[in-house]
């Protein structure tokens, strides 16, 4: 089991992330959430790490908070609810804020997650409210950013590419293309990075 990674970001393309750690490319997917928080490519960063062992695949997800992964591990025993609704969820809202909208029973900011209908909504707050508990209490921050000096600052300026990526990372989260496209496009102000037009993206159709 792989359980933490202290490496150089050597690639980002949310929801995906490639770490080089002593020669070893590891590729992950993490949530929104995480992504804020990196460094530029090239700085230095430690992640919480769970692997998920498939038939057909091993993936590998990462996490900046300790609290994120219980999450994520806890949301992955709900009957209906996968690794891609688990990092949709932390991408659109924080630990705290999915642990009120449980506890409220806030079946309307759930829906508002891409891939949660009103039942899998209702099964979340049903199945969640017992689990809560077994989520770490307080952030254990394992995000120790350290970029390194100099590291060449991923250029700002939200150029084509920077908007093509937030598109793709919508999607990737679960909304339709067309919807990802309308989103990214109304949170580019022309000087954005792709992490900045996503959170903006995501802020515009959430609960804050």
């Amino acid at each position: 089991m792989i359980g933490r990674l202290k490496g150089e970001i050597i690639g980002k393309r949310p929801p995906h992330l490639l770490l080089e750690v002593n020669g070893v490319g590891y590729e992950l997917e993490a949530p929104m959430s995480t992504f804020y928080d990196l460094p530029p490519v090239g700085g230095t960063v430690t992640l919480i790490t769970h692997l998920a062992v498939r038939e057909d695949a091993h993936c590998l997800y990462g996490f900046g908070r300790e609290r994120d992964r219980d999450l994520f591990r806890a949301l992955l025993k709900v009957s209906g609810v996968g690794a891609k609704i688990g990092l949709a969820i932390l991408s659109g809202m924080d630990a705290d804020r999915f642990v009120r909208c449980v506890e409220q029973e806030d079946i309307t900011a759930l829906t508002r997650i891409p891939g949660i209908g009103t039942k899998t909504a209702q099964r979340l707050v049903v199945e969640m409210r017992d689990r809560l508990d077994g989520i770490g209490a307080g952030f254990s921050v394992a995000a120790a950013l350290s970029g390194a000096a100099g590291a060449a600052a991923a250029v700002p300026g939200s150029a084509p590419s920077a908007l093509a990526d937030a598109v793709s990372a919508l999607i990737a989260l679960g909304y339709k293309p067309a919807d990802a496209n309308r989103m990214a496009r109304a949170a580019d102000d022309g000087a954005r990075t792709s992490e900045e037009i996503i959170r903006t993206a995501l802020r515009a159709v959430n609960v804050p």
